[in-house]
């Protein structure tokens, strides 16, 4: 099997890399090792940046995310029993996010590619990526029981954090900078109407709390947990009790309760691989960069990584020049320390580590008391929540699409 580009992983980076490429004429092979209904269905991301939506909009996939999605022009934080709005729109020129799960931008980009012809093989696990560093990369892969392999130009991991991507680049090549973060958080799916009508982000003494949502009839809901807790350790009565308390108000606000379908701990982390090029070889996403979800950057810095090799590689087919792919990894990792930079600031803000002194209580309580009486402090949150701007953003993926 022979292509121009090679896509390992069926995520959002991954999908969108192929209907950008499409739209400029550039073919290619995606690889996903699960089947379509896990792609379809595995629960992620919910916040797409301004700059997110404006690229789905511009690929031609934005459609039912405009239908469905929420669209949200700010934010609650809560710390003391307070409540402070942080106006997205008002401190951005017009800014806002949309609140339409990774699931759903994973099944609108499927049904497009399948809807292009172009191939995308599900159940295919790529064994290993071979030969990056020369001009004809290859991706060893099993499908359907047998191997085969993949020839192609340019070779792009988009398959993950476990993926086999990133192990293609030698280790001397590699630098890996990462952090640890001695909590996770609990997160249920629940059937019942958000309690509030935007993101509500709470600092506790307990810990941190946030209310999120999937739509206007299922809610989305979060916990700080101990490093290592399993989700059965908590029952749905005491996941319920947990969050009153941390969201508490010293107003009439209520917490609604409901059926909880689903419960899950994720650990929190920050990873970054420079640099994200080896050779012909070209990591996107969780291959490349791991991010706290604590503001909501994991899957738009996946599709900024996107955008900019989809650029650069129709830049390549339109003038044979190499410029753009060669300041591929610098391009994507400004924004993404930047990302990580925020991640990390309002993962601190917000949650309360285990040996926090009184000390730290009153830091963290005063920095919030700032965001809530300075323009120029919830500007800065604002700016950065709302996303930082994609180099090309929706005039590639018009130029292409």
């Amino acid at each position: 099997m022979r292509t121009t580009v090679g896509i390992i992983g069926a995520g959002p980076a991954g999908l969108l890399l192929a209907r950008l490429l499409h739209g400029a004429g550039v073919d290619s092979v995606v690889l996903e090792a699960r089947d379509r209904a896990y792609v379809e269905q595995r629960q992620r991301a919910g916040i797409l940046e301004q700059g997110t939506a404006d690229v789905l909009r511009a690929a031609g996939a934005g459609a039912r995310m405009d239908r469905e999605g929420l669209r949200h022009d700010g934010i609650e934080l809560r710390f003391d029993r307070r409540r402070h709005r942080v106006d997205l729109s008002a401190l951005t020129g017009g800014r806002s996010v949309m609140v339409y799960a990774q699931t759903e931008v994973c099944k609108d980009l499927v049904a497009l590619r399948l809807a292009d012809g172009g191939p995308l093989l599900f159940g295919a696990e790529a064994l290993a990526v071979e030969g990056a560093g020369t001009d004809a990369p290859r991706v060893r892969f099993r499908h359907r029981g047998r191997e085969d392999v993949l020839e192609c130009d340019y070779v792009a991991g988009c398959d993950g954090f476990r993926g086999v991507s990133r192990r293609a680049v030698p280790a001397g090549v590699s630098r890996v900078f990462e952090r640890t973060y001695p909590f996770g958080w609990l997160g249920v799916l629940a059937d019942v109407p958000p309690s509030h009508d935007e993101l509500v982000y709470a600092r506790h003494d307990r810990g941190f709390a946030l209310l999120s949502m999937r739509s206007p009839s299922v809610s989305r809901l979060y916990l700080q947990v101990p490093e290592g807790t399993q989700p059965k350790e908590w029952s749905d009565e005491d996941v319920w009790r947990e969050l009153e308390r941390r969201l508490e108000t010293a107003d009439d606000w209520t917490l609604h309760r409901g059926p909880v379908t689903q419960k899950s701990v994720t650990p929190l982390r920050s990873y970054v691989h420079e640099p994200m090029r080896y050779g012909r070889l070209f990591l996107a996403g969780d291959a490349a960069h791991i991010v706290p979800p604590t503001g909501a950057k994991g899957l738009n810095l996946a599709v900024g990584d996107a955008v900019t090799l989809a650029r650069a590689l129709g830049h390549r087919k339109e003038t044979g020049s190499d410029e753009l792919l060669d300041a591929y990894s610098a391009t994507c990792l400004r924004r993404v320390w930047q990302a990580e930079r925020f991640s990390n600031d309002l993962t601190a803000l917000l949650h309360r580590a285990p040996d926090a002194t009184a000390f730290e209580d009153r830091l963290q309580l005063a920095r919030l008391e700032r965001i809530a009486s300075s323009r120029a402090a919830g500007t800065d949150l604002a700016e950065a929540y709302t996303g930082f701007p994609l180099e090309g953003g929706a005039d590639v993926a018009a130029a292409d699409g």
